[in-house]
């Protein structure tokens, strides 16, 4: 072995003889380890690297194994030489898209904190106090990117941040997180995300406190279930979305989208004003298969101040009818909204009985496209430039969809289909632009 670098990657170039020879070279006491020494199976794009850093940045397309990364940072971060040892960081602040997304992924996921764990010093998760805790007294505490203000008062030595492109409340939460990482010599924090181009991640990149590793959805093909590859990547592959997903690129405006990046920074806010009427709108699926599009379901207020306001995404896909009924049905009730606006191109006097099946005072109005996607958008990307629609935080699928949608989109070329691009369009005509409902219509320049 003189002179190789011994870890997975190299032992599976070997042949069984060689192989068998190579692991009986092992002492027993390591071989028994050897499945939890990250090391031996990372890649080299899972490793911090070496220098000085504050930030490490990992850029990973879906299914790419930067979860896994992440949870080993933390593990090697708290766990000593010895098994009651201390490591370099004691108190650790796991920040998740949601809280649920925080505990299912960082904590209880395949790639969690809990799998990732040897036996000897696995941790316990403490569900009421949203934390976890080594067997060497260091401790992770949970947050939902949903509050920051939950970040002010605890102080870190180290953090690890999951999905920071589709956080809500990115610009907020992150600041909080920086006033928090006061303790130790060395704070330190990892995040890692698939790209999105955002304000909060393209300022990462340009920090130079910030080292950036990157990973692909192939590069851990062999650890992904062989449906996904011929579902996801077979629908993608090729495709705009699919550099992003897949490959892990950051990208920039696509020529000739109805809807910029820039745009829609410009036209986010943190609150809305006192909301004169709120609407729910739904853009069913033709088919409820796994493959399917999905059902677009937008929720928006009009202020009293003239001005949309996109409040939240409830898009699902691949569920049955009675599933995104339900789901639209407790979108309508959540944001406390007065009607549901339903699309019945695709399903007519079903959809409509469907959704009556949920709730049979459901307030519904059916609409019907009658002019293509294109045409139907155009009107309301006008009233983002004129500043009149706002996102309440962010909303990255639904924004990704936008910046994607194009004058010349065309569904079988591109290879996806615009749903929540559709429910947007679908709750601003209803609040700003139908002339049934006693809104403005748009205001020319």
């Amino acid at each position: 072995m003189a002179g190789k670098k011994f870890n997975a990657v190299w032992l599976a170039s070997l042949g069984q003889a060689e192989r068998e020879k190579a692991l009986a070279e092992i002492p027993g006491a390591l071989r028994a380890r050897l499945p939890w020494v990250w090391p031996f199976w990372a890649r080299e794009d899972q490793l911090p690297p070496e220098g000085e850093w504050i930030n490490w940045l990992l850029l990973g397309g879906r299914g790419a194994g930067k979860t896994r990364a992440g949870a080993e940072w933390v593990r090697a971060s708290v766990e000593g030489k010895t098994p009651l040892g201390r490591g370099e960081r004691g108190r650790i602040a796991l920040i998740g898209e949601t809280l649920s997304a925080a505990r299912e992924v960082m904590v209880e996921g395949e790639s969690g904190l809990l799998a990732a764990a040897p036996p000897w010093a696995r941790p316990r998760y403490e569900a009421s106090r949203k934390r976890v805790v080594w067997p060497n007294g260091a401790q992770a505490q949970l947050f939902s990117a949903e509050d920051p203000e939950s970040l002010r008062g605890p102080q870190f030595d180290g953090a690890w941040a999951d999905e920071l492109a589709k956080w809500r409340y990115a610009r907020e939460t992150w600041d909080m997180l920086q006033f928090g990482l006061r303790l130790g010599r060395n704070p330190k924090q990892t995040i890692t995300t698939t790209p999105r181009p955002v304000k909060i991640l393209r300022e990462l990149l340009a920090d130079p406190n910030t080292v950036v590793s990157r990973a692909t959805s192939y590069d851990n093909a062999a650890n992904l279930a062989p449906q996904f590859f011929a579902r996801i990547i077979g629908q993608y592959e090729g495709t705009r979305l699919g550099r992003q997903e897949l490959l892990a690129e950051l990208l920039e405006d696509h020529p000739g989208a109805l809807w910029s990046r820039s745009l829609i920074e410009d036209c986010r806010v943190k609150s809305h004003p006192e909301l004169l009427r709120v609407v729910v709108a739904v853009d069913p699926p033709a088919t409820s298969s796994a493959a399917s599009s999905a059902c677009g379901i937008i929720g928006a207020g009009l202020g009293a101040d003239g001005h949309a306001y996109v409040l939240a995404d409830h898009s699902v896909q691949g569920v049955s009818p009675h599933v995104w009924a339900r789901r639209a049905v407790d979108a309508l009730r959540e944001l406390q909204a007065c009607r549901l606006v339903v699309e019945v191109n695709h399903g007519g006097e079903m959809v409509d009985s469907v959704i009556r099946q949920i709730d049979p005072h459901a307030p519904v109005r059916p609409v019907r496209a009658s002019r293509g996607k294109v045409a139907r958008a155009e009107p309301v990307s006008a009233l983002y430039e004129q500043k009149r629609v706002h996102h309440v935080g962010a909303l990255p699928v639904l924004e990704d969809e936008m910046a994607e949608f194009t004058r010349a989109f065309n569904r079988e070329t591109a290879g996806w289909s615009p749903d929540r691009v559709d429910a947007l369009v679908w709750a601003i005509t209803e609040l700003m632009l139908n002339p049934s409902s006693g809104e403005p219509r748009l205001r020319r320049l």
